[in-house]
């Protein structure tokens, strides 16, 4: 068995604001619909489980894109959109933050009266991925949130979270149904962190014989190791540095939305009159909904398309991301009625910022883009969780910045 990824990230606090936590549902539902309709229930499963791709989503949807909370608000987004949604898209969201987590089997075991799964089956799976975290690798870290995703295929995925006080960090952990054949027989690719000296790892498969020692006192086995094949090591700056996303991709999506032929052309893709605010929006979201696994290494670019609530890099735009929400229910309702346009036109968008950035290179000017954003922020309704962007003294952006080195 194999766990699917990690991810350390820099421990905050605070709350997400009702303004954003429901554009969140909203968007978020609107995601996994598309990549339902366009790969089906399974690859969904699959892309929770990686962490990078997980901390894009969390970054276009408008959260702080290294922060620990990044975990909670986005599986609570998700199981506010996804549960109601059951008997369209198959998918039960269980447990969660605190005493949430402690309800999971109860709600695993109410799932399998609903599809004829084994409710303690999956349970007992729900019960074994937290405690190989929490307790067969003394690492530091405790876990404080369980959310155990499931279909009614029976396929599953978990996304769980650990303190650890001493190092202000918090460690996510992913795990994917497909991976696991064995609960006590290497289930993880890879453990990655900060060198903290010797730590205990039960799970490992040169611990047998600790084991062997151990299943004489308990009655129940100790859950075996640790190795992850994706990883994510956040920094501890809040801010959104140049180094920190790929400036030729940032570069295409950019080229895409405010050049004027580009922009033309990809707003017809999407059969949407649309503005180049809106096309940078969507552009990024395209790129979740289709983009490959090697795309998500920088995933503080995707920050660019809703900002961030704290205001790194800039404030969230609540037009463009209502209007996202508006250009992606639109193309998803179309779709119900077979008319899969529009949705298309998503997989269209992101294919060309993918040729733009293999046949142009634009490089963009990291400083300009957020300098951009940031002058533009009142006019689009600007929001953080300290209140609305203020009216910036500065001189008006021109109509058409440069935003890209040349």
């Amino acid at each position: 068995m194999k766990r699917s990824g990690t991810a350390d990230l820099p421990l905050h606090g605070g709350r997400v604001p009702p303004w954003l936590a429901e554009r969140m549902t909203q968007l978020g539902t609107a995601i996994v619909e598309q990549i339902v309709q366009s790969y089906g229930p399974s690859e969904f499963l699959t892309r929770l489980s990686d962490p990078l791709w997980f901390q894009a989503l969390g970054c276009v949807m408008g959260m702080d894109w290294h922060s620990s909370g990044i975990t909670t608000s986005v599986m609570g987004a998700l199981k506010r959109g996804l549960n109601p949604q059951f008997s369209e898209l198959g998918y039960a969201i269980c447990g969660g933050r605190g005493r949430h987590s402690t309800r999971t089997p109860d709600e695993l075991r109410d799932f399998s009266s609903r599809t004829g799964l084994d409710g303690n089956e999956l349970a007992r799976a729900s019960r074994l991925t937290a405690r190989i975290d929490n307790n067969a690798i003394a690492d530091g870290f405790q876990l404080y949130l369980h959310s155990f995703v499931i279909h009614k295929s029976g396929e599953w995925a978990v996304v769980q979270q650990g303190m650890n006080p001493a190092s202000h960090l918090a460690r996510r952990y992913h795990w994917h149904s497909t991976n696991v054949r064995d609960f006590v027989s290497d289930p993880h690719t890879a453990i990655v962190g900060q060198t903290q000296g010797t730590i205990l790892n039960l799970v490992d498969s040169r611990a047998t014989n600790a084991q062997q020692a151990m299943l004489t006192i308990a009655s129940e086995p100790v859950e075996t190791s640790l190795q992850e094949a994706r990883k994510l090591v956040m920094p501890a700056h809040h801010d959104v540095r140049a180094a920190d996303v790929d400036l030729k991709r940032l570069g295409a999506v950019l080229a895409v939305a405010h050049e004027k032929e580009l922009r033309d052309f990809a707003s017809l893709l999407l059969v949407e009159g649309l503005g180049p605010r809106t096309l940078q929006s969507l552009a990024l979201i395209a790129e979740v909904v289709h983009g490959a696994p090697s795309r998500f290494a920088d995933p503080a670019r995707f920050s660019f398309a809703h900002g961030g609530k704290d205001g790194h890099p800039f404030p969230v735009p609540l037009k463009m991301y209502d209007e996202s929400l508006t250009v992606l229910r639109r193309a998803l309702d179309a779709a119900h009625l077979g008319q899969t346009e529009k949705i298309e036109g998503f997989r269209r968008l992101d294919r060309l910022t993918r040729a733009v950035e293999a046949d142009r290179q634009p490089l963009a000017d990291f400083s300009a883009a957020i300098d951009h954003e940031r002058k533009i922020s009142p006019s689009v309704g600007g929001r953080t969780v300290f209140g609305d962007a203020p009216q910036l003294k500065k001189k008006k952006a021109d109509a058409q910045l440069s935003l890209f080195a040349k």
